[in-house]
């Protein structure tokens, strides 16, 4: 879907971006990690012309995005930030529907989609499409930022630290969200962050930049498995590999029958994190759900187990 070739991008005489090739495949997850100044977000925004790369190609479904304005070509390429980025003075349903509106669709047909988007991020239509942004909360802000990176179904969905703002919990809620609706649309999806944990956790593939270079590109287990440099090491801690492989691994396929105390957690939580809360909260079993409907029940045995798999 997305393919990088060559590309540099060079403030002065600083090269910010130094020649980057990458492919991503229709329907998978990228993300970008990497530290402060390490290009990641110079490099996301190449794809869409936020930033004009200096040299190399940039290609979306086999074309060319300088052949295309840049303004039609963002039209066609969701783009959700850090702090949501939503019209402080427009509604839920207003915000949702800028890019459709641009691209000339109907009321009804955008209405529609207004509402299918807030019930897809289980949020009810009649109780939010009217709200404005400052009467939600940092998680709905959130969500609502993604949903209307999404309103005009872009086969290309651009995240920069998305969930940056977000406290843990609300933090962890955002990224199964994001994982499940993934699944269900099939939108190709580039995501960049500092953190390695999201990383791991969200990407099919991982490409790890270090001062505007491209140092590793990888699935995650091989990433945690050879490190290609010390600084993909240090990216990844002192941690116990296998710890790091549980949050690749989610509690679905541990899920088993009967009742277990307390709020329960989502179906898409990694094993690591289902152990964590269980731990925290102490918890021998956690309720497991998803989109609202109890699955069964997870517990520490089976997540112990899983953790302790070679």
């Amino acid at each position: 879907m997305i393919a990088l070739t060559g590309v540099s991008r060079v403030f002065g005489a600083r090269a910010v971006v130094s020649n980057v090739s990458l492919k991503v495949e229709a329907g998978t997850i990228l993300t970008i990690v990497g530290t402060s100044g390490s290009g990641k977000t110079t490099l996301l925004r190449m794809i869409n012309r936020l930033v004009e790369p200096s040299a190399g190609t940039v290609r979306i479904a086999g074309r060319d995005i300088r052949d295309v304005p840049p303004h039609i070509l963002r039209r066609g390429i969701g783009y959700a930030i850090q702090g949501h980025g939503l019209f402080p003075h427009r509604t839920v349903a207003e915000n949702i529907a800028v890019v459709p509106r641009l691209l000339g669709w109907d009321r009804r047909r955008i209405a529609a989609r207004v509402d299918a988007l807030l019930a897809l991020f289980h949020l009810d239509p009649g109780a939010y499409r009217d709200r404005f942004p400052a009467a939600l909360s940092g998680g709905e802000q959130q969500r609502i930022g993604v949903a209307r990176a999404l309103a005009a179904e872009p086969p290309v969905l651009l995240m920069d630290e998305p969930f940056g703002a977000l406290d843990p919990i609300i933090r962890g809620q955002a990224q199964a969200d994001l994982l499940a609706i993934q699944r269900r649309t099939g939108t190709t999806v580039v995501l960049v962050t500092h953190d390695m944990d999201e990383a791991l956790h969200l990407g099919d593939r991982i490409a790890v930049m270090d001062r505007g270079r491209l140092v590793q590109e990888a699935a995650p287990a091989a990433l945690i498995g050879a490190p290609a440099t010390d600084f993909v090491r240090a990216l990844l801690g002192r941690g116990d590999r296998a710890f790091q492989l549980m949050a690749l691994s989610v509690v679905d396929d541990l899920v088993e029958p009967g009742p277990a105390p307390g709020e329960p957690i989502p179906a898409g939580t990694s094993v690591r994190a289902a152990l964590a809360e269980s731990l925290w909260s102490q918890r021998p079993a956690l309720p497991v759900s998803r989109d609202g409907v109890l699955l069964g029940r997870v517990t520490r045995t089976a997540l112990e187990a899983q953790g302790a798999r070679p």
